[in-house]
């Protein structure tokens, strides 16, 4: 499956939508959409947005930040998405699958193929677990597990709900200024909960030290796998 993906090259996540998307007019949702950073861009490209958090601290701070029209926020899990059948042109998983319970990930993909237009389109990305990104965050925050069980999923899932599926990467290029920056990101994230002392250790800081450009900054290759999936088959 991976060697079938086509390289996009170095994108983020929303040159990536622009290469391949026109999302003006859409009515989409986001299921683990976290701050909705990227949901605050599909509005501003023309977009309706519902961008779904199940982390509960993170999903009140959704929900005290300034409103922003054409979007909105909710707190609710990937298996049970707060919409009407057949009503979004598009739901975005941006990193997010892997997050959701492996026994839960089938009933999520279920769940995006039934809220889904018939002509409507799922994205689905996921971090790879190559480049120098991954081994920097594994002594601390080891996620092979559930990567693992996120690709399986989308190889049981994506030809039995879905008409077509089309395979992309693309690489992602992280920036930090210094240790302490990269300590306070990770830090950060109330869903994934990682303490400084695990951060903090001689073994982490020698691989942070590894990747320090001429620039002084310290950067990191970050491999994302994309799978576009395009009109849900029709339920039995």
């Amino acid at each position: 499956m991976e060697n079938a993906r086509k390289d996009l090259g170095r994108l983020n996540d929303l040159e990536a939508i622009d290469r391949l998307l026109a999302v003006k007019g859409l009515k989409l949702l986001d299921v683990g959409c976290a701050s909705g950073a990227q949901d605050r861009e599909l509005v501003a490209r023309g977009a309706t947005v519902l961008g779904v958090e199940p982390d509960p601290v993170q999903a009140e701070k959704n929900r005290n930040a300034a409103p922003l029209q054409g979007l909105q926020f909710v707190e609710a899990r990937a298996q049970a998405l707060p919409a009407d059948d057949q009503s979004m042109d598009g739901v975005f998983f941006f990193r997010s699958l892997h997050h959701v319970p492996m026994e839960a990930m089938d009933a999520a993909f279920a769940e995006a193929a039934r809220v889904l237009k018939p002509d409507g389109f799922l994205w689905i990305v996921e971090p790879g677990m190559t480049g120098t990104h991954f081994p920097l965050m594994r002594p601390f925050h080891d996620e092979t597990v559930v990567r693992n069980a996120a690709q399986a999923a989308l190889a049981r899932n994506s030809n039995k709900l879905f008409e077509s599926v089309e395979l992309f990467q693309y690489f992602v290029y992280p920036r930090f200024t210094d240790f302490a920056a990269f300590v306070n990101q990770v830090t950060g994230q109330t869903f994934n909960n990682i303490q400084r002392s695990q951060v903090e250790t001689d073994a982490v800081r020698a691989k942070f030290e590894a990747a320090r450009t001429k620039d002084g900054d310290y950067v990191f290759e970050q491999p994302m796998l994309l799978n576009l999936h395009r009109r849900p088959k029709a339920r039995r």
